[in-house]
């Protein structure tokens, strides 16, 4: 891979962007897992920092109690989808 490609380039600068953003990543168990996204990988392995787990439940008005994990890794072949929460967009610096 070319580091001087500019498709590289600009999916590099998008993903430093969502450094220290909070994120929503649901897993293939059901579990969702919410933490500050802290750094990725080649395999789409995911680091989240401050992460809290929640359990798929069977009533999707009562997610319970969260559990706390701290620094978790998300294995890339676990995750179904990823969200970046909006308030955390919102706080972006203007100067980059």
């Amino acid at each position: 891979m070319d580091v001087e490609d500019p498709e590289y380039s600009l999916a590099r600068c998008k993903l430093e962007n969502l450094l220290n953003k909070s994120m929503r990543i649901r897993m293939t168990d059901g579990r969702t897992l919410v933490g500050l996204f802290l750094c990725t990988d080649r395999d789409c392995n995911v680091i989240l920092g401050s992460a809290q787990e929640f359990l798929k439940s069977s009533d999707s008005f009562s997610q319970g109690e969260p559990r706390v994990l701290g620094l978790a890794m998300i294995p890339g072949h676990h995750v179904v989808s990823i969200e970046v929460e909006s308030e955390s967009l919102q706080t972006t610096t203007h100067g980059l």
